[in-house]
């Protein structure tokens, strides 16, 4: 089952990041469909959280999209070469999201090995947030796309993550949030060969 908007319009970012630890994500991009379960997620809270692009109210033509109603992608570039996918949650005007760190392959392996010249299977195709999106095809031009879009959707496929198996640590890369950046707000699956070899603080 395709989530729905309700999913991602609910107020609570970090259980919202937790909540989406085991659902798939599913891209259709050129005649292609790969898919994989998320394994490793990340929350950020808007204007109060000093590691989100939307610190203090930032509105820019990137940072846009995260003022949106819940449910849609954002994509950003980063250090000008990987593509970071984002899922979009609140209501309209609280910009908050989801970085999603990395899945667990299901779907369309062989492509995915393609799109990032790889040939043999190995947890480093789809660990860390710049690698998933180029084993999925995800790109910037894929922001603003509402994840109801049969380009890019999350689903509901009854996999449950006991709360015991979800492992709470510091986010990757923002030392520069002071004390943000020691929120327990990355969130991933206890023992999961998938989840990113990223350093917390």
């Amino acid at each position: 089952m395709i989530l729905t908007e309700s999913f991602y319009t609910r107020k609570d970012v970090v259980k919202i990041a937790k909540e989406l630890l085991g659902k798939v994500l599913v891209t259709n991009i050129d005649g292609i469909q790969t898919s994989g379960m998320i394994v490793e997620t990340e929350a950020y809270a808007g204007v109060g959280d000093k590691a989100s692009h939307a610190y203090g109210n930032r509105r820019t033509n990137r940072t846009e999209i995260m003022f949106r109603n819940g449910g849609s992608a954002y994509v950003y570039l980063c250090y000008g070469i990987h593509h970071l996918f984002n899922v979009v949650t609140n209501v309209q005007d609280v910009p908050h999201a989801v970085l999603i760190r990395a899945i667990e392959p299901l779907e369309g392996i062989e492509y995915m090995l393609e799109r990032r010249n790889k040939e043999k299977l190995t947890p480093a195709l789809t660990a860390g947030p710049g690698a998933m999106s180029a084993a999925l095809g995800i790109v910037t031009s894929h922001t603003g796309l509402l994840l109801r879009d049969d380009a890019i959707y999350i689903e509901d496929r009854g996999i449950k993550v006991p709360a015991k198996d979800i492992v709470a640590a510091t986010r990757v890369g923002v030392a520069y949030a002071q004390e943000d950046a020691m929120l327990p707000y990355r969130f991933y699956i206890k023992g999961n060969k998938y989840v990113s070899k990223g350093k917390g603080l």
